[in-house]
């Protein structure tokens, strides 16, 4: 009986991913329950950032969810959540702030943000086609000469699209820390929050970066995961 034993790396990210996933419910449920002392809503937080840096054509809108806030480039529109579009919690206005300031690098042609739009469509795709490919190369390179190359070359097309998903993921990073830093920077410029709320604000933005880390490691112990068993299957043939 075939053990793969590659599984077992990805026991640790999936923990990881856990534990960021929890933390981030929890810090942004605690800071929630903390009304600024501004009185503004997320939606009006928002706005009011987009106004500072001259951005008029980006729209604030509800969102169905909890934690579904995001900012979709193509629409030009930032999506909040209700608990945070109505809400005056230090985590709304943390929140709002941060989608803000996706729209900010948007309007400014911000480097990483523009990389890893372009690559969206390539990572669409290979979501969908990375996995089917490399399993179904796995399978045709245990055959004669001609199947098990018809078979490195699916598994090997499989990986490239699987690193294209590897690689949006590593340019999220420098995109999601550098929003919450522009939203520390004006939460705080604006008037926005008091210093001792700016601190509940960077606690919610700090975990919710952490769910960014946890994915780009899943995404590259998966990727090693895929390059190690094609490594083994050509040995073995």
């Amino acid at each position: 009986m075939y053990y793969d034993w590659t599984y077992l790396l990805l026991i640790p990210c999936m923990l990881f991913a856990l534990w960021a996933q929890l933390r981030v419910k929890s810090a942004f449920s605690k800071y929630s329950a903390v009304l600024s002392r501004s009185g503004l809503t997320g939606a009006e937080a928002a706005r009011r950032i987009l106004r500072a840096n001259g951005i008029y054509d980006v729209q604030v809108t509800p969102t169905p969810g909890e934690l579904t806030d995001h900012y979709d480039p193509a629409e030009r529109v930032i999506k909040l959540s209700s608990s945070t579009y109505s809400a005056t919690s230090v985590a709304a206005l943390g929140v709002a702030a941060h989608e803000a300031g996706h729209a900010c690098q948007h309007a400014e042609s911000y480097a990483p943000l523009k990389w890893r739009n372009a690559i969206i469509p390539v990572t669409r795709i290979g979501s969908v086609l990375a996995m089917p490919l490399f399993l179904l190369g796995l399978l045709f390179s245990g055959g004669a000469y001609i199947g098990g190359s018809i078979g490195e070359t699916l598994m090997v097309s499989g990986i490239l699209l699987f690193s294209f998903s590897t690689l949006f993921q590593l340019l999220t990073l420098p995109t999601e820390f550098n929003a919450s830093r522009r939203a520390m920077q004006v939460l705080e410029s604006q008037g926005m929050l008091s210093s001792d709320e700016l601190s509940g604000a960077r606690s919610v933005l700090n975990a919710a970066a952490l769910t960014y880390v946890a994915a780009l490691a899943s995404s590259l112990v998966s990727l090693l995961r895929l390059l190690l068993i094609f490594n083994n299957n050509s040995r073995r043939r």
